[in-house]
Formats: structure tokens, sequence, C-alpha cells
């Protein structure tokens, strides 16, 4: 239980980090969609930044998750101070070159980078070639976001989290100010990109320094630890996040302009970045602050403890997740035109990004409970079965994307990708059971249950006060009749929580009763 509750406080950190971050985020979408709506300039920054983004998502939230954090987190607990800065500065170095040679590879191979991804582009010369340039512009966002990994990982194998946590919030301030300045030229954006991934990565350095860091550039280049991180980085940059992976398709298709609709690019994009809102705030910073923990445990040759872990991030992901899932799917027009509705974001933008968001909701649940169990292979060290699976739901989505996206253009992609991560989910559910054992599965199913059916209830509640009292009288009046719908849903699922005997609601309830008892110096005897 004490474990379970130091997940909780660094996962607490985390989530309010990337609340903050992720609110900054909302900001910066809306910017962008005032002066750009969906159309040619959204579309090439959407595109341009796709290649580095994705890379940031291999390196930040999968090398480092899957090799960086659980070899270092080992390492240290069985070797010496000097000896663990040592292997942090060989990894340094060997992923110095690496990155390096592949920003520049990206900068002279971007014509043909932004063919591969948007092929919808082609036809239309002028957006063929804004979309180069800013792909060129934006490219060395690749080297700064993987030296800023290297600095979380170094940081949250030492269990120190904020610091980390806090810096994507100087990017996203980067975008937003440099989008003001240059207004409707694009350039703004790209150099936004960059300046805020210097200061991503600038903010950690000193505090590198003071855990015992000391920079040695290049003097080695060879450690036996650096193969096990080779060994285990490899397969997870095609397993980093299927989600994720599945998304980078859907770009693809999304260009197709003459079979899914104008604006296909940049509508997903909006749509998936509300996505990666609850995601962000709380599965990433539970699956990073659970990671550490599960290395760790993972020593242990009974795994006891791992699957009490497992099965306590399982159900407190299915605790967020599914509400969050049903309040999107409820709530999903009246977000979009409250949020980003107006300057070149149109009537047509609100109706198709809001079908999208519809769709990619159905996953939500999926997308944050992959990101559990993959964290606990890769503190199993087995990187090799997620990338398997990973490689199996972009064959899915794929054939699925090529299905659906003719009778339902842009929502039919964003089925794809919630049919594909569901079937992921599943399929690293029962591999993981089989590789460790039962994790209290009827617990997890029980929870998930309750959980749902307590959603379903919110969700009804929340739809009542959308239909009721969200008036179309002005961006004011929408905020607070979004507000109330949301307030509404979540002192609903409260209650409905209760209603349904949903334990995780309980043990909450009980946790904040102590934490305000113990506040006012009363002693509960316990």
């Amino acid at each position: 239980m004490s474990t379970n509750k130091s997940i909780a406080r660094s996962a607490g950190i985390i989530g309010l980090a990337t609340l903050c971050s992720r609110v900054l985020g909302f900001v910066r979408d809306v910017v962008i969609a005032r002066l750009f709506g969906v159309y040619v300039y959204a579309q090439a920054f959407v595109v341009a930044f796709r290649i580095p983004n994705l890379f940031r998502d291999l390196v930040g939230e999968g090398a480092a998750n899957a090799a960086f954090v659980p070899v270092f987190s080992e390492y240290r607990v069985r070797h010496s101070e000097k000896e663990f800065w040592e292997l942090a500065n060989v990894v340094l170095n060997l992923l110095l070159a690496a990155v390096t040679a592949i920003t520049f590879l990206g900068i002279i191979f971007s014509p043909f980078i932004v063919r591969l991804i948007a092929p919808g582009f082609i036809s239309d010369p002028e957006k063929l070639a804004i979309t180069i340039k800013l792909n060129r512009a934006i490219f060395p966002f690749i080297l700064l976001i993987s030296l800023s990994a290297y600095a979380m990982a170094i940081l949250n194998s030492l269990k120190h989290f904020s610091t980390s946590a806090f810096a994507p919030c100087l990017l996203n301030i980067s975008i937003i100010l440099l989008a003001l300045i240059f207004g409707e030229n694009v350039k703004g954006l790209a150099l936004g990109v960059l300046i805020g991934a210097v200061l991503q990565l600038a903010v950690q350095i000193p505090v590198l320094y003071k855990k015992g860091f000391r920079l040695k550039l290049f003097e080695s280049f060879k450690h036996p630890e650096a193969k096990t991180i080779g060994r285990l980085m490899v397969p997870r940059l095609f397993s980093s996040s299927i989600y994720q992976l599945n998304n980078f398709v859907d770009s693809i298709f999304g260009s197709l302009a003459a079979i899914v609709g104008e604006g296909g690019v940049a509508i997903l994009y909006y749509a998936y970045r509300l996505i990666l809102f609850p995601l962000g705030i709380f599965t990433n910073a539970l699956s990073q602050a659970i990671l550490p923990t599960f290395s760790v445990q993972a020593l242990d040759g009974s795994r006891g403890n791992l699957k009490n872990t497992l099965s306590f991030g399982l159900r407190a992901t299915f605790f967020v997740m599914l509400p969050a899932s049903a309040g999107f799917m409820v709530l999903a027009r009246d977000i979009i035109e409250t949020i980003f509705k107006g300057g070149k974001f149109d009537a047509y933008s609100v109706s198709q990004t809001a079908s999208v968001l519809t769709f990619y909701s159905i996953g939500l649940f999926a997308y944050g409970a992959v990101k559990i169990l993959q964290s606990c292979f890769f503190a199993l060290k087995d990187t090799k079965t997620p990338a398997k699976v990973s490689f199996m739901a972009l064959i899915v989505t794929v054939i699925l994307n090529s299905v659906l996206m003719f009778p339902m253009k842009l929502s039919g992609l964003a089925l794809a990708n919630s049919i594909s991560g569901i079937n992921s989910f599943l399929i690293l559910f029962v591999l993981l059971r089989k590789k460790i054992g039962g994790f209290g599965i009827k617990t997890i199913a029980g929870s998930f249950v309750r959980i749902l059916f307590a959603s379903i209830a919110m969700a009804a509640v929340s739809g009542f006060v959308s239909k009721n009292f969200i008036f179309n009288l002005g961006p004011l009046s929408r905020l607070c009749g979004l507000a109330a719908a949301i307030g509404a849903g979540l002192l609903s699922y409260a209650f409905f929580c209760f209603i349904f005997k949903v334990p995780e609601m309980r043990e909450l309830w009980q946790w904040v009763a102590k934490k305000v008892i113990a506040s006012k110096g009363i002693d509960t005897g316990f």
C-alpha cells in the first residue's frame, strides 16, 4: 500500500505538471486554429511537425521508458554512484552521435519524407513546398528533444520527476508567443518549436549537475549496459506508443482530401490533441511514475508486489479514462465549438473535428491501459512482445482505414484507431497474464464494469445539462454552459461511483478524509 501511495504522489506531481502543459497546449492549439483554421498552413505545419513530434514520442516516452529508466534504475541499485554516472555519459555520447546523424539525414531527405507521410499533398505544389520548408526548419527539434528525453530518464531513474514534468510547459509557451508575434506567418510556429525545445532541455541541466552528473563528451562509447539499452530500445522504436503510431498512419490517409475531405490532417490533429489531454495528465503521468517501481519489483522472483502494482495501475486508469471517454462522446461538439470556433476555424471545421473526436474517444480507456501494460513489459526487459503487438496494430489500422474511410470519411479513420487500440490492449493483457501469471483479473474486471456503468450514467447527466443549458449566445455563454455540463458530470460521476460501489472511489474518499483529519491534528487511532 505504501508503494502505491508513493507512486500516486509521484504521479500527482507529474500529473499537475502535465495539466499545466496541456492547458498551455490548449491555448497553443486555439491560437493555431484561429490563425490558420484547418486549411493550407495548418495542414503544412501539422505534417512538418509530425516526424519530429513522433520521434519525441519514440525517444521521450519510448526509449526513455523502455530502455533508459529500467536499466538506469536497476544499475543504480546494484552499483556505485561513480559507475552510474559513467554509464550515463556513455549513453549520452551514443545518443548524441546517433540523433545528430538522424537530424542531418532528415533535413536532406525532407522532400521524400513529406511525400511519404502526406501523399495527398503531391497534387498541390504550393502546399507541398510549404510543408517541405517547414519540415527542414523544424527537424533540429529531434536533436534537442532527444537530449531532453535523456535528461528526463536520468532524473526519473533517480526518482526526481518535477523538473522534467514541468519542462514541456516551456515548449508550449514558446510556440504561443512566437505564433502571436508572427501572426499568420507560419514561420513563427517553426521558430517557437525550436526555441521551446532549447528551453525544455536547458531547464533540466542544472538539476542534473546538482544530482552529480558531469559531462564527459565523447570520452567513451563502450559499456556493457549500453548494449542492454540498445537491445531494449531498438524494438521499442516500433512500439513506442500504439496510439501515436496509428495516428501517424492516419495522417497519411488524412492527406487524401479527394476521399476524406479538405483539412483532414489538421482536423485529426485538433481532435487528437484533445484525446491527449486526459492521457497526458493521468495515464502518461502514472506510467512514468510507476515504471521505476515496476523495474525494482521485477527483480523479486515471486513478483507478488509487481502484480499488485499492475492491478492498481490498470484500475486507476479505468477509473479516469472511462468517464473521460463518455464525457468526450457526449460533449464533443460543445467542446470543439467552445474552444476552437472563431477566426478561420469555421462551421465545417467544428462539425468534422467533433465527429472525429467522438470516434477517437471510444478507444481512450484502451490507449491508457496499453501504456500501463507496456510499462510492465519494459520493466521485465521484454520490448519484443509490445513491438510485435504494435506492428500488428499498425496492420489492423491500415486495413480498417482503407475500408472505413470511404463510408465514414475522417470519422472512419478515428474509429479504426480506436478498434486497433482496444485490440492491442486485449492482446497485451492476455500475453502479460501468461508471462507473469494471474494478477487479479476478477478484481480488475469487476472494477471495470462498475466504472463503466457509473460513466454511462454520468454521460446521461452531462448530455441532459448540455441540451438544456448550453446556448449559442456567444463565447462566454457557451463556456459557462460547457462548464456547467462538465461540473454536473464530475459530481454525478462521484455519486454514481458510490451507487455502483466502485472500490476506487471509496479508497479515494477514505484517503481524502484521512488527509483532512490529519490536517486538523485529530488523532484517528490508525
